[in-house]
């Protein structure tokens, strides 16, 4: 190879930063390469932080999040709050208590709230779209998001029209049969991806993503993952490692790579410039650097608990979740010296995604 060339990698990290897309899952597949040199990947993070700078600057974007609820219908085999975790201290928070929580997200300036939760069966249509209404008509200035699992149609758009306006659904694996190693019968990969194409549709700003490290995961399941997310055009992205929970089948698995977990990061701020990409609690539980790292990796978000105190601990999705400090809306003078220390700050607007 000619010494002034550059590498495989790097040329198609160059070509991912000039045109946001590659020709096939193969050359995704090839930016997964283990074996790729510290130096190339330092260039690949380079870039995607150097892009996020020109869309977004320094600030870092904070999203309220309620976690409404911890009941849920499903049964999906890596989840902490899966139907079959009897022991489990089950809650729903009241209407009331959801707007509490956004009172204090409110005033602590946060201007984007997100509601997640399991799929309670006791959670009607009706019932999320008074929620969203009442919220939306106290703070109509703020953003609604909801993360609450699949839906008929006819609810996703009720929910748009009570005011909800950006939805966060992972994909988790496009793949069917690790999607039905992962889930239980019943659910099927093919219902995942109709909710994500019917999100679009009806005008969400949705949201896509992937738990990185997943059982029986593999390299060319991620660069399809990847393929896929290239052609839904995905608002927002929710990617993190994933971590067991002792209490489910799947607990006796290794946790995702935070390496990894970092490379996709930049990866998809090339693929997707204007995408709200946060910094997950799940970076921040593997390692303690692992909020920075991500934005230095070119995230854009972070999202501090607001729910009460008292229900935190039960929504266990997983083993040792971080819900406090700089993880909580408590703890946001600890998050902005954090981020500071890394030359960026706290910003409060609702953050829209950019169309780049």
């Amino acid at each position: 190879m000619n010494p002034g060339m550059p590498g495989r990698f790097i040329t198609l990290v160059r070509r991912l930063a000039e045109s946001g897309r590659l020709s096939s899952a193969g050359e995704y597949r090839e930016l997964l390469d283990p074996d790729v040199a510290a130096d190339d990947l330092e260039t690949l993070r380079q870039e995607a932080r150097r892009l996020a700078d020109r869309v977004f600057g320094r600030g870092v974007y904070m999203r309220a999040l309620v976690e409404i609820t911890n009941r849920c219908r499903n049964n999906c085999l890596y989840c902490g709050i899966r139907r079959d975790n009897r022991a489990l201290e089950r809650y729903a928070l009241t209407p009331g208590q959801i707007l509490d929580c956004c009172a204090t997200a409110y005033a602590a300036g946060m201007r984007t709230f997100v509601l997640q939760g399991g799929e309670n069966p006791d959670f009607t249509c009706d019932s999320v779209c008074a929620v969203v209404k009442a919220i939306h008509g106290r703070w109509p200035d703020a953003a609604v998001t909801l993360s609450l699992g699949e839906w008929p149609d006819a609810a996703y758009e009720a929910f748009f029209r009570a005011g909800a306006s950006r939805y966060l659904l992972r994909q988790e694996t496009v793949d069917a049969l690790h999607y039905g190693k992962l889930h239980p019968p019943g659910m099927s990969r093919d219902n995942r991806l109709r909710c994500q194409a019917s999100l679009k549709r009806i005008g969400f700003q949705t949201g896509a993503g992937i738990m990185v490290g997943s059982p029986w995961q593999t390299l060319d399941n991620i660069a399809a993952d990847l393929a896929y997310m290239a052609e839904l055009g995905p608002h927002m992205i929710g990617i993190g490692p994933f971590i067991p929970h002792s209490a489910t089948p799947l607990g006796g698995f290794p946790p995702g790579s935070v390496p990894l977990t970092l490379r996709l990061i930049s990866i998809l701020r090339l693929m997707f410039p204007g995408a709200n990409i946060p910094a997950t609690t799940a970076l921040a539980t593997l390692d303690p650097e692992g909020r920075r790292k991500g934005i230095l990796a070119g995230a854009n978000v972070v999202m501090p608990n607001v729910s009460p105190s008292h229900v935190r601990e039960s929504y266990a999705l997983y083993d040792g979740k971080s819900h406090s400090g700089a993880e909580a809306v408590e703890g946001l003078a600890t998050l902005a010296h954090e981020l500071g220390g890394i030359g960026f700050e706290i910003n409060f607007e609702r953050g829209d995604f950019k169309n780049i």
